[in-house]
């Protein structure tokens, strides 16, 4: 008891200034941008292992069980490079955001990006109707440069009648996907890295599981025709958005590209 009184006693005479409180609120806010970067991911059951791990760790050694505890720490000494291996898209995904500036999404025009909006939707409402597959990505603060060099370099002004073409069956261009980039459609049949989430259902196929995948890699916004269920998907942060009609496609469309807000799953 005399302990904890003294202990309470020193935080008395502590002196706390404004530098002390602004350090551990920007702490906080690290600790909250990275909690909410991986909510909702696979990170979260792992982020649970490192803590059992760890955990273990110093129970062993309070326990004096030496063994356990050398095998444990040479494991943590390891945990780094494991976290690097493991969590390498979650990081990917933090640095990005880090890097960008949310100002310029108000600064920029709004018009142009409505049209191009109305375009995919009218494009979309077409090509089920028809029941032609397409897969469009839309480009937002990360650059799929590296995505659209898979592809045939289009580099045109995204329409509706353009859309269309590309996704028409027997055209050379058909099975692969549309990269948009600003308002103009940069590239056509470009490849995108599949989804392996083992929970994805098996009437999705792989327009599907590539629109997941790039939208788990990036934090661009992926629409989905399927052509043998005529339903409309978008994927947007790792989630998909199932069997949207026109008006439901048109107002995630807005939330994502226009207001830079993003929704659960449905």
């Amino acid at each position: 008891m005399s302990t904890l009184f003294a202990f309470l006693q020193e935080l008395t005479r502590l002196e706390v200034g404004f530098r002390d409180l602004a350090d551990i609120a920007l702490v906080a806010v690290v600790f909250y941008l990275l909690l909410t970067a991986v909510k909702g991911t696979r990170a979260v059951s792992m982020l649970w292992g490192i803590f059992i791990l760890t955990g273990s760790y110093l129970a062993a050694q309070a326990l004096d069980l030496i063994t356990l505890a050398a095998v444990l720490r040479e494991m943590l000494f390891y945990l780094p490079f494991v976290i690097i291996v493991l969590f390498q898209s979650e990081i990917r995904r933090i640095l990005a955001a880090l890097g960008r500036t949310p100002l310029l999404r108000w600064t920029s025009v709004l018009s142009p990006r409505q049209v191009l909006i109305n375009d995919i939707v009218l494009a979309c409402e077409t090509l089920v109707s028809h029941r032609y597959g397409a897969l469009i990505v839309v480009e937002r603060d990360e650059g799929l440069r590296t995505f659209v060099e898979t592809g045939i370099p289009i580099d045109a002004r995204l329409s509706y009648d353009l859309l269309v073409n590309l996704f028409t069956p027997g055209t050379p261009l058909h099975d692969g996907a549309a990269v948009v980039q600003g308002n103009r459609i940069a590239a056509a049949g470009c490849f995108l890295p599949l989804s392996v989430r083992a929970d994805l259902s098996t009437a999705y196929g792989s327009r599907h599981r590539a629109a997941l995948g790039i939208s788990e890699e990036t934090d661009a916004v992926a629409v989905v025709v399927s052509e043998e269920r005529g339903a409309l998907t978008v994927a947007e942060g790792g989630r998909l958005h199932t069997d949207l009609d026109r008006r439901e496609l048109r107002d995630l469309l807005l939330d994502l590209l226009l207001l830079g807000r993003s929704r659960g799953t449905r």
